[in-house]
């Protein structure tokens, strides 16, 4: 979250300027969590005091690299949460919105030349304006959440795939729907309302709203049954509707919101080309989409994982004789899941935790030039306290999720 940010922002503010970041408090934060990182992981910056204890001047990094990073995570969120961002975003909603009106009523305007203007495209505009009247009270009463894409909003605080999708289907719908009552109020003739041609459009419409349905109620299932690690997000963004928590492409969500886009635009152009009665669609197109949504509720089964200890062994440096684990050593936990996606920042990472007995034992971040090296999400390395006892200790990790994964027996001897 906050390092992949970071990133961006300290390139951009070599040159003079963030686009990401809104005034000179974030770019100062960011440019100083870069320096100090990349300055502590060359070995310089450290207190001559405790260069000579490598445990207690790992320490000393770690704590360092966790307090430059909360700077920057309450600066952006501060930034993020703030009312001038949030008025930007309400009011380019709204722009797109009527400027998809005004779009219409200049393609009304000139396919009327020659023609003349007709009680259909007066009935077309209307379908227009009165949803963008209704989203534009919406956006006002949502001014605080983003306005009009407050709905399209995860409890992550990411776009949902699955939302967005069905809100463009229930746009299509709602204006179809009162394209046909505006003409059926002038007694327009030939007004076509027979369920055999919207049967197609209505069963898509039940479908992208029942994969909704079903989406969150996968996610909260597996979130609840801590077989799904879920982060919240600095932001939403537009790439959250093609990509993961992680922001790599994810292939189910795109070809996803590609087949119900091209199946949609479908819809569009013959609801334009027969304004008087619904858009039918063809039964092999809503068994493609059909097709499509079941990829995508799969997808939604099948990633993510609980967190998971296969082994916990003693860390040795080069040089150092094989023992076994004693009070003081650094040992190594190795397994998988233990940074979820979206976690890979370093504030997220300093929450992460390793239980050990009734020692809960913080993991300290280890700086190379670029990012980090210690933890990973398959290995981390953890001080073994001086508080645990000698004997069989139990270890587990919980992650910053607040998932704990299995526990792991281990000898510690005097």
């Amino acid at each position: 979250m906050a390092v992949q940010e970071a990133r961006q922002c300290g390139a951009d503010t070599d040159g003079g300027g963030c686009p990401h970041c809104e005034g000179s408090g974030h770019r100062r934060a960011v440019a100083a969590f870069l320096a100090r990182r990349d300055e502590l992981a060359t070995g310089h910056g450290v207190p001559a005091a405790l260069a000579h204890s490598p445990v207690a001047s790992r320490q000393w990094v770690s704590d360092e690299l966790a307090q430059s990073a909360r700077t920057v995570t309450v600066t952006a969120r501060g930034r993020e949460a703030g009312a001038a961002r949030l008025g930007r975003v309400r009011r380019a909603t709204l722009g797109v919105v009527w400027g998809a009106v005004l779009a219409l009523l200049l393609g009304q305007a000139l396919t009327a030349v020659g023609t003349g203007w007709t009680g259909t495209r007066t009935a077309a505009l209307g379908a227009a304006v009165l949803p963008a009247l209704a989203l534009t009270a919406a956006a006002g009463l949502h001014r605080d959440r983003g306005g009009v894409l407050a709905p399209l909003v995860g409890e992550d605080r990411r776009f949902s795939t699955s939302r967005t999708v069905a809100a463009g289907w229930l746009l299509l719908c709602l204006f179809a729907v009162l394209q046909l009552s505006l003409l059926l109020a002038v007694g327009a003739p030939g007004v076509d309302l027979g369920l055999r041609r919207g049967a197609g459009l209505l069963t898509v419409f039940a479908l992208v709203s029942g994969v909704t349905v079903t989406a969150r109620l996968i996610v909260s299932l597996r979130v609840a049954a801590r077989r799904l690690q879920k982060v919240r997000a600095d932001r939403p963004r537009p790439a959250d509707l093609l990509c993961d928590d992680d922001g790599h492409a994810c292939l189910t969500d795109v070809q996803y919101v590609l087949v119900s886009g091209a199946v949609l635009l479908l819809a569009a152009v013959r609801l334009g080309r027969t304004p008087d009665r619904l858009p039918e669609l063809p039964w092999a197109l809503v068994l493609l989409l059909a097709v499509s949504a079941a990829v995508y509720l799969a997808g939604k089964c099948a990633e993510g994982g609980r967190p998971k200890v296969f082994s916990v062994v003693r860390a040795r440096e080069a040089g150092d004789l094989d023992a076994p684990i004693r009070t003081g050593d650094d040992i190594e936990i190795r397994g998988s899941g233990f940074v979820p996606p979206g976690a890979a920042g370093p504030e997220p990472l300093t929450r992460l935790v390793v239980r050990i007995g009734p020692v809960h034992a913080h993991v300290p971040l280890v700086p190379v030039p670029g990012g980090f090296a210690n933890p990973t999400d398959t290995a981390l390395t953890v001080p073994l306290p001086v508080d645990v006892e000698p004997g069989r200790v139990e270890v587990s990790v919980v992650t910053a999720a607040g998932v704990e994964t299995n526990r792991v027996t281990i000898d510690v001897v005097d």
